[in-house]
């Protein structure tokens, strides 16, 4: 029997039906061999409606690239935690929220690593159902929980995390789809069982992102599914600074940030009215 996942939680097999498809590619940025198993019969329709949005017959693209943007963002974060799992330092990695992710399974890393997947119960029951018998690579340990439950944070630690250990955590796919409130609250939490020297790494969008009109057929999309974007912002040096992170903030195309993939120009920082996306990268203080 298939696991039923809300309307957030199936955003997750668009991220998969993304990377097998990126997986197909004679030129691809990584493989993912479990991507297609995850993606399952739903991820590839969800996708079919993005390219539709994206790539409409007959008319210029206006939108973002979906497929390059997620191919870029998967390698980037690839490459950021394989770099920080090769400091001898590095003893827990902390995925939150995981979804359909198969770095555990489909890369290598450290025996001294334990590796934990923090989403909702659905979302991990389905894909445990989805991998069947595939074992990962890395001590593994799954934290079944809603981040915005009031006590993720024991569930956490009652499965082995130490806040008094520096820790690498990706908030990957998740800061744009919660309210303003919830992403601030989710980074405090965040900071305080991060001991300094942590590291952390997300995505995110700027504010204008929410708001152009040229947006609006990719944002529909999001919405008619009912998983609305609702968190954006123009400075997400700023933003992680305050909760005692000292970060980067490369855009897709930039230096490190490209892998030879990024279709559109990118506009300087200083330029208004113009959507952006982030990969927020640094350290706790």
């Amino acid at each position: 029997m298939t696991v039923a996942l809300d309307a957030v939680e199936r955003t997750a097999l668009l991220t998969a039906a993304l990377r097998a498809a990126e997986t197909r590619r004679p030129d691809r940025l990584y493989e993912d061999p479990y991507a297609a198993a995850l993606a399952g019969d739903i991820g590839p329709g969800l996708l079919a409606e993005v390219r539709t949005a994206t790539f409409p017959p007959g008319r210029a693209r206006t939108l973002p690239s979906t497929p390059d943007y997620n191919a870029i963002r998967t390698r980037f974060f690839d490459d950021y935690l394989q770099t920080a799992a090769e400091d001898p330092a590095t003893t827990q990695i902390v995925l939150a929220p995981s979804g359909m992710d198969s770095r555990a399974h489909r890369l290598d890393w450290p025996s001294r690593v334990r590796w934990f997947e923090v989403d909702r119960p659905a979302v991990l029951a389905y894909k445990e159902e989805r991998l069947g018998a595939a074992e990962p690579r890395v001590d593994h340990r799954k934290v079944a929980v809603d981040l915005t439950a009031p006590d993720w944070e024991s569930d956490l630690e009652a499965a082995g995390y130490d806040p008094a250990v520096p820790s690498t955590w990706l908030l990957e796919g998740l800061l744009y789809y919660i309210p303003e409130a919830d992403a601030h609250r989710i980074l405090q939490r965040v900071a305080a069982i991060s001991a300094p020297g942590s590291r952390i790494a997300a995505d995110i969008v700027n504010s204008a992102a929410l708001t152009l009109p040229h947006m609006r057929g990719l944002l529909d999309v999001f919405a008619g599914w009912g998983c609305p974007w609702l968190f954006g912002t123009d400075e997400p040096e700023a933003l992680f600074d305050t909760y005692g992170f000292t970060v980067a903030a490369p855009q897709p195309g930039e230096e490190g940030a490209d892998f030879g993939r990024w279709p559109d120009p990118v506009p300087p920082r200083s330029e208004r009215d113009v959507r952006r996306v982030f990969f927020v990268h640094g350290r706790r203080r």
